[in-house]
C-alpha cells in the first residue's frame, strides 16, 4: 500500500511542476499579447484619419457676386 502512496505523491509532484511550467508559459504569452494589442491600437489610431472620407470640395457659386454689400 505504501508504494501506491509514494507513486501518487510522485505523480502529484510531476503535475504540479507541469502546471507551474504551463502557468509561466501562459504569463509569457499574455505579456506578448498585451504588447501586440498596444502596438495594434497605435497602428489603428494612426490609420483611422486615412480611412475617413475627404471633405467635399466647396462648390463655387455661379453668377454675379455683389461686392457692394447692398
Amino acid at each position: 500500500m505504501s508504494m501506491y502512496v509514494v507513486r501518487a505523491f510522485g505523480r502529484m509532484r510531476e503535475q504540479v511542476a507541469a502546471n507551474t511550467a504551463i502557468i509561466k508559459r501562459i504569463a509569457e504569452i499574455d505579456k506578448t499579447l498585451l504588447h501586440h494589442d498596444s502596438a495594434l491600437l497605435d497602428i489603428y489610431q494612426k490609420l483611422l484619419p486615412l480611412l475617413e472620407p475627404e471633405p467635399a470640395p466647396r462648390k463655387r457659386r455661379i453668377g454675379f457676386v455683389d461686392t457692394d454689400g447692398q
